[in-house]
């Protein structure tokens, strides 16, 4: 297989398997518009080459890798959605199709361009959220500072339970991984407590994305739900306690 052909199949099961998992081949077929014998021999190499795990009559799930590289392949499409639509002003309309052909074909160093460029957009043009990067930092301020081209963080460091604060239930915990913001959101959010590494719990979500209330430091804080879906953490916790 290709590897654009392999991508997109990557990214065909991981949005499907959001609401159905695992994805099955017929769901696979309709939205790829192939046909279930193709995809079901696509299935059998993409197993081979252990990014997914197949099973006749049951469907595909993504494994670690293949998870990796679907959501490097989603974020790199967000990104790109924003630059057409933001600055290069394509209708809306078009700007999913386009960046359905250009996703494959953009370097690290250029999607981590685009992002610096786009001071780091929290959302692509339909709304659906966009990944924090897996560049050696901390925070959106880190990544201006440095320079030339991070080095990845070690895969136990950016796992794939990051997750935005918003994504955690009541009572659910996490440990702060990741925030996207210039230095004045990472001060301002420092100030309150929240920093690199600190362990913070939700106590309660208000409806229509209102504020987030989170237990952090022996102290109760109501954040904007649009700072909290800035705020990255390890979700691992969450599945513990």
């Amino acid at each position: 297989m290709a590897q654009e052909q392999v991508e997109e199949y990557l990214e065909a099961i991981y949005d499907i398997a959001g609401t159905e998992a695992p994805a099955k081949t017929t769901a696979i077929a309709k939205c790829l518009k192939v046909t279930p014998a193709s995809v079901t021999e696509a299935l059998q190499n993409l197993a081979d080459k252990n990014l997914v795990n197949y099973e006749p009559y049951r469907g595909a799930s993504l494994t670690g890798e293949g998870k990796k590289i679907a959501e490097t392949i989603k974020r790199r499409h967000r990104l790109l959605e924003v630059f057409l639509a933001d600055v290069l002003h394509i209708n809306r309309a078009k700007v999913h199709d386009e960046a359905c052909r250009m996703e494959h074909t953009i370097s690290e160093d250029t999607e981590n361009a685009l992002c610096r460029m786009l001071n780091a957009p929290a959302h692509c043009p339909h709304g659906s959220p966009i990944a924090p990067c897996a560049k050696g930092v901390g925070s959106c301020s880190e990544c201006d500072a440095a320079t030339g081209s991070a080095n990845s963080l070690p895969e136990e460091l950016r796992v794939a339970t990051i997750v935005p604060i918003t994504d955690l239930g009541p009572d659910d915990k996490g440990k702060i991984a990741f925030i996207r913001g210039d230095c004045k959101v990472v001060q301002r959010l420092s100030d309150l407590g929240l920093t690199l590494g600190t362990t913070v719990s939700v106590t309660r979500k208000a409806p229509l994305n209102g504020p987030v209330e989170v237990f952090v430091r022996r102290t109760k804080l109501a954040i904007d739900h649009a700072i909290a879906e800035n705020i990255f953490v390890d979700a691992s916790l969450a599945a513990v306690s």
